[in-house]
């Protein structure tokens, strides 16, 4: 037996051998890259570049634009199939490409969509092609301005109710608090609140629920499985023993189970039938209908579907598939993005008192202030709360430089060119790339953000000066990039960043997003304060593994569980410019 499994291993090296010496020369030879640490590793045991990539690869992945340039060719997951078919792209020409011009061409990666779609349904990110067009022309205009501002006032109560929960932790002087599940559960809430117009008390740790446990549980359980993903498909339809898949079939199932509940529910109340059999609330829940009045995203989408035309409707399956879909992508990204932004205000005292005290002039001018209240109890209007110079400045600079989401992907579908704004530094001639069918490619949001020839020489720094005039306004958002030797600028949504994409499958709720994140930050800086730990050697490190994970590392912590803490305390007379 023995003997039987050493040529065993000996054939499989040989055959190994012999498919890569006769192996046609790629198109995508030329392309500038790093090797795998050895071709046998690359092979059978690592990932070739990915763990580097996607395990805790910040600095690796500033690296490989910084040494190869806008384009590199990276080694496949797995090692020995299509390993020569692999891109790692944050040039911003190649991107408008992808993104944009041949966004037909180059779509969704098939792994993806099929377990996007065992998840969420057929939402949005579950979609390609006229399907998901016809479903993006649906929810267009549920995300539009003056939607958001019927909205911010009644979630305006969240951002309240998260401040005096902080507050009351805080007990007679400072005391640190681990901000991040608290952030957490507001996003929670808020996105909830607003998308289905359901409460799941998120805000009260003493109350659960199935639905809002799902939700919390569904990126934690994804991260486990990331470099195990082209199966995750193939398990999730069996009862596979491993745990990580154990846990992600009951998340997915209890989140099926509460959507589809929850969706009977508010179609039978817009119809007029009201209660509907099967459809009682849960212990956790609340619907907020006689509140919202309609103005929760799903009413405006269900009203919008029964109003429109037979061929442009949704079907209840498609409409069904956006819930989760919305809740998920509202929820995880925008709770790490306000604690990174608490992270580097308590870290930077000046910029947290400036920012403090421009929030208290806008209350102060806001046509919602009224005689005898309290300029802290003011809530500001959309108009008004988007028009803070230097909140808008804070936030766009931090969603710039620390993306919640680093990483996606895409499947080059036939043959084609890339051109190049900037050629790699070892390949100035290198002006086009000819892409092959078959082609996976990494699209880096990170290190697009962080261009130097697009952004400048400080594009690593976290500079919101970047963002405004001498004078302290907006600078406009065509000005903010300078430009470089091609005029290439980003196709982004946001500010020509790439935080939130571009093209026809950009972020479709980062207008949510930013409203969401700039009204919870001028609710909790009007009244109180952060800073730092005060425990010598306790500091926080924010790993990069595809989504921002925060940790505390030994002694203090354990390395590995997403934590924020920082000292909170009450807002006094020194936490202002004057």
């Amino acid at each position: 037996m023995p003997s039987l499994t050493v040529s065993l291993l000996l054939a499989f090296v040989v055959w190994v051998v012999v498919r890569r010496l006769r192996r046609p020369r790629s198109p995508l030879a030329d392309v500038p890259g790093p090797e795998s640490d050895h071709w046998l590793k690359g092979t059978l045991v690592t990932f070739g570049n990915y763990g580097r990539i996607f395990q805790d690869g910040w600095d690796y992945n500033l690296q490989l634009q910084e040494k190869y340039g806008g384009v590199v060719k990276v080694h496949a997951l797995l090692g020995v199939r299509d390993a020569h078919k692999q891109l790692y792209v944050s040039d911003p020409r190649a991107l408008h490409y992808i993104v944009v011009k041949e966004q037909h061409i180059y779509t969704e990666t098939d792994m993806f969509i099929m377990g996007n779609k065992l998840i969420f349904g057929d939402g949005l990110i579950s979609t390609l092609g006229a399907q998901h067009k016809k479903q993006r022309k649906m929810l267009n205009p549920v995300f539009s301005l003056a939607n958001m501002r019927d909205l911010l006032p009644v979630i305006q109560p969240i951002a309240d109710s998260l401040a005096s929960i902080l507050l009351a932790q805080r007990r007679a002087g400072p005391r640190e608090i681990n901000v991040l599940p608290w952030m957490s559960r507001g996003a929670l809430e808020y996105i909830c609140q607003a998308a289905l117009g359901y409460s799941f008390n998120a805000l009260d740790p003493r109350r659960t629920n199935a639905y809002a446990e799902a939700i919390q549980k569904l990126a934690p359980s994804a991260l486990r499985l990331i470099f195990i993903r082209p199966f995750v498909p193939l398990f999730l339809r069996t009862r596979f023993p491993l745990k990580a898949f154990q846990d992600l079939r009951g998340v997915v199932r209890a989140m099926d189970e509460a959507s589809r509940r929850i969706f009977r529910e508010k179609k039978a109340r817009l119809a007029g039938v009201g209660q509907v059999k099967g459809a009682e609330a849960e212990e956790g829940e609340k619907d907020l209908g006689d509140r919202m009045r309609g103005r929760d995203i799903m009413s405006i989408m269900l009203n919008a579907n029964m109003s429109s035309e037979e061929s442009e409707r949704l079907s209840d399956e498609e409409l069904l598939g956006q819930m989760s879909t919305i809740i998920f992508a509202g929820f995880e990204t925008t709770s790490t993005a306000i604690s990174r932004i608490l992270f580097i205000l308590a870290s930077r005292p000046d910029v947290q008192r400036k920012l403090r005290s421009e929030i208290r002039a806008a209350k102060r001018a806001s046509g919602n202030h009224t005689e005898g209240t309290r300029w802290e109890d003011v809530g500001l209007g959309y108009d008004e709360l988007m028009a803070v110079p230097y909140l808008d400045a804070v936030v766009r600079e931090t969603l710039r430089v620390y993306p919640p989401t680093s990483l996606l992907a895409r499947t080059c579908r036939q043959d084609t060119t890339l051109p190049l704004a900037h050629p790699p530094p070892a390949r100035p001639e290198l002006a086009a790339i000819p892409v092959p069918a078959g082609t996976n490619v990494i699209m880096s949001l990170l290190c697009a953000n962080h261009n130097k020839a697009v952004w400048g020489a400080d594009a690593d720094e976290w500079r919101p000066g970047r963002w405004l005039t001498e004078k302290g306004e907006r600078v406009p958002l065509s000005d903010v990039q300078e430009e470089s030797e091609s005029g290439e600028r980003y196709p982004g949504v946001y500010a020509s960043m790439m935080t939130f994409l571009g093209g026809g499958r950009a972020c479709i709720g980062f207008k949510f997003a930013e409203m969401e994140i700039k009204q919870v930050l001028a609710t909790l800086l009007s009244r109180m304060a952060f800073a730092l730990p005060s425990q010598p050697g306790k500091t926080v490190r924010w790993k990069m593994n595809g989504l921002q994970v925060p940790v505390v590392e030994p002694p203090f912590g354990d390395g590995a569980t997403a934590q924020v803490p920082l000292e909170v305390r009450r807002v006094a007379a020194g936490d202002f410019l004057d």
